[in-house]
């Protein structure tokens, strides 16, 4: 029976009736590594096809991963697994109100609290229990502060919050079908909510879980992806290279920052080349020209909007990428930024009048022009690298204070997540030392 078929708003009743007892939510099952070399042929046998011959499940540093069990050569799909058999939330009660991980997770729980009765314990079993999870949101306040420096923090302080607020959410909807669908805590919630949120897939079809395909690890260089077909009605991987026998397969999640993958994902890499920085960079308040300044960047910049994760993007945060060459263009380096720092630069009325009125003459956007005075437009990009040598001292400062600390835990999550933190640390530092090696380069051309 696929799980479009569990329909929690007709099934709740039989179900109590079927087990006599209350359903009482229980936290996700660890995974049973003797089980994984029947998980293949388990799934296969529910699709009724053949997911994959070239392809292993097997438990490795990163967990549960795939590896080659027979030559893969580039351009081979290495596995198809029907719509069929991925788990999606079409079928909960349209009373559910909430984003479609949260859907998702809800899902989850419910085929976690059948236990064996459920048609997909064989797969939920193989799922990571919280405790081997890295994501920041089960990072305690000390592990926190180890990234505080870094936007990461305040995301998430703020994913945590939207989880509880979904939790709270849903609770009352599900007492309506079911009295003992309030038993599950918000921290079993939680937990389902980041399983889904960093194995599931979205395609034409919505967001679903790929069982066996959310097996395959990480690797921010590959160009395996998984791709769903319509067509075939299946979602399928083509190798990007060749593997031998005995090798771990990997594809690309996306192109993210560590900042993104120890969020969603739980794990950072050493050196990401899609590190980036979130940055925020306010008008003074005792400037003189605030609410002048306020107003232009009302008009001129780009409203405020929700990233992809929900937070408030104020017109004020930038994101910084690594600048390739301290002589080159800068691309790292937002024009819209290097804008703020012009107007912020203006000490009187009529300056920023004169930006006014040069916008309106030229393409409307504000201050993305060199200033015609040169000082000032020097005084503008130091303001940047002042920023920027703030920033740079608060993690250099931070990464000090994590290879120093010798503490002996026995606590074996620690040292993972100190070593998180340094990814990310490192990252940030070598993307705003090259900007603002980019911003020293660029004042000095102007004094030549």
């Amino acid at each position: 029976m696929p799980l479009g078929a569990f329909r929690v708003a007709t099934c709740t009743r039989r179900l109590q009736h079927r087990f006599s007892i209350s359903l009482t939510f229980s936290s996700l099952p660890q995974h049973q590594p003797h089980t994984l070399h029947k998980f293949l042929p388990w799934l296969q046998k529910k699709a009724t096809s053949t997911i994959s011959s070239s392809l292993s499940i097997a438990n490795s540093s990163y967990g549960n991963s795939l590896f080659a069990s027979k030559t893969i050569q580039t351009g081979d799909c290495i596995l198809q697994v029907p719509y069929s058999v991925q788990i999606t939330p079409h079928n909960l009660p349209h009373q559910i109100n909430v984003g479609n991980i949260a859907k998702l997770a809800i899902v989850l729980l419910i085929h976690n609290n059948l236990g064996q009765d459920s048609e997909w314990h064989p797969y939920i079993t193989c799922l990571p229990p919280q405790e081997e999870m890295h994501n920041t949101i089960f990072w305690n306040q000390s592990e926190l502060d180890m990234i505080r420096a870094t936007s990461v923090y305040q995301e998430t302080i703020y994913h945590k919050y939207q989880i509880e607020k979904d939790f709270l959410a849903i609770r009352p909807v599900l007492e309506t079908f079911c009295q003992s669908f309030g038993d599950f805590t918000c921290k079993d919630f939680m937990h389902a909510c980041t399983l889904v949120g960093s194995r599931a897939w979205g395609s034409t079809k919505g967001l679903s879980l790929i069982p066996f395909a959310d097996f395959l690890n990480h690797d921010g260089i590959s160009e395996a992806i998984v791709m769903s077909d319509d067509d075939k009605q299946c979602s399928e991987v083509t190798a990007d290279r060749d593997y031998v026998p005995g090798e771990q397969v990997f594809i690309r999640y996306g192109k993210f920052s560590n900042a993104t993958l120890m969020l969603d994902f739980g794990f950072t890499v050493p050196y990401n080349i899609y590190d980036q920085v979130q940055i925020q960079f306010d008008i003074p308040k005792h400037d003189p020209l605030h609410g002048m300044k306020m107003g232009l960047l009302q008009q001129y910049f780009v409203p405020p909007t929700n990233d992809a994760k929900g937070l408030k993007c104020s017109v004020n945060s930038f994101t910084i990428k690594e600048v390739k060459s301290a002589r080159g263009k800068g691309k790292g380096v937002p024009q819209s930024l290097r804008a703020l720092a012009r107007i912020l630069s203006c000490t009187r009325p009529q300056e920023l009048n004169h930006l006014v009125m040069e916008a309106g003459q030229t393409d409307g956007r504000l201050a993305r022009r060199p200033l015609q005075d040169t000082n000032k437009e020097i005084q503008a990009h130091q303001m940047l690298s002042s920023l920027f040598f703030q920033l740079i001292e608060e993690r250099n400062t931070t990464v000090m204070s994590l290879d120093s600390c010798h503490t002996s835990s026995l606590c074996e999550r620690l040292p993972v997540r100190r070593e998180m933190a340094r990814d990310l640390l490192h990252g940030e530092l070598r993307i705003l030392k090259s900007a603002s090696a980019w911003l020293e380069n660029y004042c000095f051309s102007l004094t030549r």
